[in-house]
């Protein structure tokens, strides 16, 4: 038998959700497997603040597709529900109208009809079809696609057929505006996109799969925070013998003779691996680690006119009191749509309005907060870095506007109880997470950057370098992170049969 020393080793550059689930699938083939993390502790994205007594998920809150975390416990011969309290969300999330008026979006068809003939009777027969239209979606572009690769582009023109009779040219918005009328509804079913950074007015229309992927599996919430599965995952691997090290910043990916042969650190020191998995950014690690001589296709003019997902700004904060009639999610809409949109994704102009993501954990989770006290964090779509927005000086009265709003909607006398505060700017995406513009979630998913024109997950430039995450396929949000994963189990052959 070999020693742990004498197995094949994969390094893999981030500990974000990809990454682990990428570590723990190699580590289950045979691999000897070191992750390295810049930050202090490992998430990625899906970091934990913890702030006087209140704990905050910095990125993901939303858990989908739970059986993709099931397997990652499987392999290890453990079982997810022994370690992780998943509890289901309903509604899903409860959008809020400009004027007031809500809907409460739930993963119940009778519920949802009802919510639907509310607003309009006229569309019920619309959402069925809708929906039948996504479950179409969801089987192709999810189950049959989701977890393989696009290594060449016949495997494109494999799905031709498929995207063709399924209009993925229309754009998701338009895919709900042809069997709705209500201009509400409209907006209740084509948000989706932004979940995964995209614009509904632009994405593809196979990207309205994911409504009927939370109606088939639900919308979930881990107990302690997203961060619990981070822990979760974190104690899979050191059941593995992996090892994971944090505040190691990787300044290069060694190449040689156009193979992957390891990393140097921003330290100076070096470590030799048989294969390189990147979580890191995928503009990043082709534009920052890897030499120009190494690279054929992602050249620095193809990153630099490559399109990216709108960014985010982001405030956590706590309060001394409670506000229990508010939702675990809510959906605060603004007065304008399709005109934000345009202002965030195309203009790239910091609008004087907003619409806002509120997400309460302590409406399932009271322990997250003190005790009588609520944690909130609530998020606004912005523009990534090409709106020249200075936010060193930006950040503080865009914060108090939304303040202001969340006081006068559903938190009264917010700012008397407020007893923590944090931000979370585009500017910290790009220095803090390294995402190229501070974009939030990558390269943004339209139909000209999805599936076999995304960054490939093994690299089309470099042998023995493969790329998880939301900047490769099949695209941002946790489904999506933790299937670009499984999609090594197919690219990296077991570790007994490398060549």
């Amino acid at each position: 038998m070999l020693k742990l020393t004498d197995r094949l080793h994969a390094v893999v550059i981030g500990s974000g959700f990809g990454g682990l689930a990428a570590a723990i699938r190699l580590g289950a083939r045979g691999y000897r497997v070191t992750v390295l993390e810049r930050l202090d502790a490992p998430g990625g994205r899906a970091y934990v603040f913890r702030q006087d007594g209140f704990t905050f998920d910095a990125g993901p809150t939303i858990i989908t597709a739970p059986f993709l975390l099931e397997e990652l416990w499987a392999l290890c011969g453990r079982r997810f529900s022994d370690d992780i309290d998943l509890r289901p969300i309903s509604p899903f999330y409860r959008i809020r109208f400009d004027d007031g008026e809500t809907f409460n979006y739930t993963g119940d068809a009778d519920n949802m009809r009802a919510e639907i003939a509310r607003f309009n009777p006229g569309d019920v027969a619309g959402y069925e079809r809708f929906m039948r239209i996504s479950q179409d979606l969801f089987r192709v572009g999810f189950e049959e696609l989701g977890d393989k690769p696009f290594g060449s582009f016949t495997d494109m023109l494999r799905i031709l057929p498929d995207l063709v009779r399924m209009r993925g040219d229309r754009s998701v918005y338009g895919l709900v505006a042809r069997h709705l009328k209500d201009e509400r509804l409209r907006t209740v079913l084509s948000f989706h996109p932004l979940l995964i950074g995209g614009n509904p007015f632009t994405a593809s229309a196979i990207y309205a799969l994911i409504c009927f992927l939370e109606r088939r599996w639900g919308v979930h919430f881990a107990m302690g925070g997203t961060g619990a599965v981070v822990r979760g995952m974190v104690g899979l691997l050191e059941g593995q013998g992996a090892t994971l090290r944090c505040n190691a910043e990787v300044a290069a990916i060694t190449v040689e003779n156009g193979v992957a042969t390891g990393v140097t650190l921003a330290s100076g020191e070096t470590i030799e691996a048989d294969i390189v998995v990147s979580n890191a950014d995928s503009a990043y690690t082709y534009r920052n680690l890897l030499p120009p001589s190494a690279r054929r296709r992602w050249t620095d003019r193809k990153i630099e006119r490559s399109r990216y997902s709108m960014s985010l700004f982001v405030w956590y904060f706590g309060t001394d009191r409670q506000y229990p009639e508010v939702a675990h999610h809510t959906i605060m809409l603004g007065p304008r749509y399709r005109e934000l949109l345009r202002d965030i994704f195309t203009r790239h102009v910091l609008a004087d309005d907003f619409s806002l993501y509120l997400h309460r954990p302590t409406a399932t989770d009271p322990s997250l907060a003190p005790p009588g006290g609520d944690a909130f964090y609530v998020l606004s779509p912005v523009p990534h870095l090409d709106s020249g927005t200075d936010w060193q000086t930006a950040a503080e009265p865009y914060r108090q506007r939304i303040q202001n709003h969340l006081e006068a909607t559903l938190l009264p006398d917010l700012g008397k109880h407020l007893v923590t505060s944090r931000m979370m700017t585009p500017q910290d995406f790009q220095d803090r997470l390294l995402s190229v513009r501070g974009a939030a979630f990558g390269l943004e998913p339209v139909l000209t950057q999805s599936a076999w024109f995304r960054p490939h997950n093994q690299s089309e430039d470099v042998r023995n370098l493969f790329i998880v995450g939301a900047g490769t396929h099949p695209g941002a949000g946790l489904p999506g992170v933790l299937s670009s994963a499984r999609i090594l189990d197919t690219v990296v052959p077991d570790a007994h049969a490398f060549v």
